[in-house]
């Protein structure tokens, strides 16, 4: 299996999609509460005893310095990494949680196939009946504007077609909440502009977002809360208008005031 299905098939069916009806759920997978949280790599620490709660509403963007955390954190929060220490609970148990949302990367990687069987395949993985998957499908990519590229080669999109077709990838499975890791950092403005709308349109339809970003401006934009990362620790997490018009932590103030952070 190359990395592109490894991709998708790290994406997890909501009841939507498929649980099967044996499996007793609650109504949310959230909150979610961390406590603790550790990791490390290489003999470096990366994250030191991150405490955090993410509940419904509007979108979680997560902020701070290059090399704060922020791409690690959301990784062991989908389960992707294993922490050092520290405790990451779901209001289920991790096994339905996990199947209830979903990722998607700075660089999507793209299956060698149309924009469409990119969408099919994880929905077949889902265990959607095969007579759905494909108007599914169509429905996903008709939300993202690729509905008339559904036959193209997903390796011949441009960068930002590509990145709608991974928010549609993952927006077809219904998750009830999308980790989003830099979606526009290698993206022109237009691209920017076109992957914000269709953020918005996810969290208007009841997905809980959690994103990544280094962009200031877009935060502002987008955010409903912010997490402020800084070299491993969350310095403050607090709704969006208050943090950026008031921050309560000095690093959080410099970092604002586009101060480097040592």
């Amino acid at each position: 299996m190359d990395g592109a299905a490894a991709a998708a098939r790290d994406l997890r069916p909501s009841q939507a999609a498929g649980i099967p009806a044996e499996v007793p759920l609650r109504s949310t997978i959230l909150p979610l509460r961390v406590e603790g949280l550790r990791y490390a790599a290489g003999g470096h620490a990366i994250l030191h005893g991150v405490d955090l709660e993410i509940a419904a509403g509007p979108p979680t963007l997560v902020v701070g310095p290059n090399g704060a955390g922020k791409s690690v954190l959301l990784r062991l929060l989908h389960g992707l990494l294993t922490p050092a220490g520290g405790r990451i609970a779901w209001a289920v148990p991790f096994d339905q949680a996990r199947r209830r949302q979903a990722m998607v990367f700075q660089r999507p990687v793209m299956l060698r196939r149309s924009a469409l069987a990119n969408v099919v395949y994880p929905l077949a993985l889902a265990g959607l009946p095969r007579a759905g998957r494909a108007a599914r499908a169509r429905e996903a990519l008709a939300r993202v504007g690729l509905l008339h590229l559904a036959e193209r080669p997903a390796r011949q999109l441009s960068g930002g077609e590509q990145q709608r077709l991974a928010l549609a990838r993952a927006w077809a499975l219904a998750p009830e909440l999308i980790f989003l890791d830099e979606p526009t950092a290698n993206l022109d403005p237009a691209a920017t502009r076109a992957v914000e709308a269709i953020v918005q349109d996810i969290a208007a339809a009841g997905t809980k977002v959690v994103m990544t970003s280094h962009d200031l401006a877009q935060a502002r934009r987008l955010a409903g809360d912010i997490v402020f990362l800084h070299r491993g620790r969350v310095i403050e997490h607090a709704p969006a208008a208050r943090f950026f018009a008031a921050p309560r932590a000095p690093e959080a103030a410099a970092f604002l005031r586009g101060e480097l952070l040592a």
